[in-house]
């Protein structure tokens, strides 16, 4: 079979209707299709790959927020641990371990399989803690030493 008898027959009517066919209002486009198709076809194995390497960075994720959300945890719990001695803080330690109960409480929000039941009482005191502190003012001051009369050098 020649390529004239090709053309002739009925596969030189098909390429051309290939090339030219348009639905209105719908345009149909076969050559990009049978690209898509081949493009498909020739990346499968890559498209595979990068379909494994999302789920291995989503498990990954989620491990490291897991693991940040029980260091605040820890943290959270010495804090309380400190304020049950009692060993007192000062207004800027206060505000620094609410800023983490804040991020944490957002991360139990927005995952509620993880067990927050260990840390509710102490964030409960720690707000409780703070809110006394805040009324009588009795923060812990950070001072700084005072030169004793007649040490200074001149």
């Amino acid at each position: 079979m020649t390529i004239k008898e090709l053309l002739l027959g009925g596969g030189g009517l098909l390429l051309i209707l290939m090339t030219l066919v348009q639905i209105a209002p719908i345009k149909i486009n076969p050559w990009s299709t049978l690209a898509k198709a081949i493009g498909k076809a020739v990346n499968a194995d890559v498209t595979s790959r990068l379909a494994e390497i999302e789920e291995k960075l989503d498990g990954h994720i989620k491990t490291d927020d897991r693991r940040t959300a029980d260091n605040l945890r820890a943290q959270i719990l010495h804090f309380n641990n400190e304020l049950l001695r009692p060993i007192y803080h000062t207004k800027e330690e206060f505000i620094e371990v609410l800023a983490k109960i804040d991020e944490y409480d957002r991360y139990c929000e927005r995952n509620p399989d993880y067990p927050n039941n260990r840390a509710v009482l102490a964030i409960e005191n720690i707000r409780e803690v703070y809110m006394e502190r805040l009324k009588k003012r009795d923060f812990l001051q950070e001072s700084t030493p005072k030169e004793e009369p007649g040490t200074a050098e001149d």
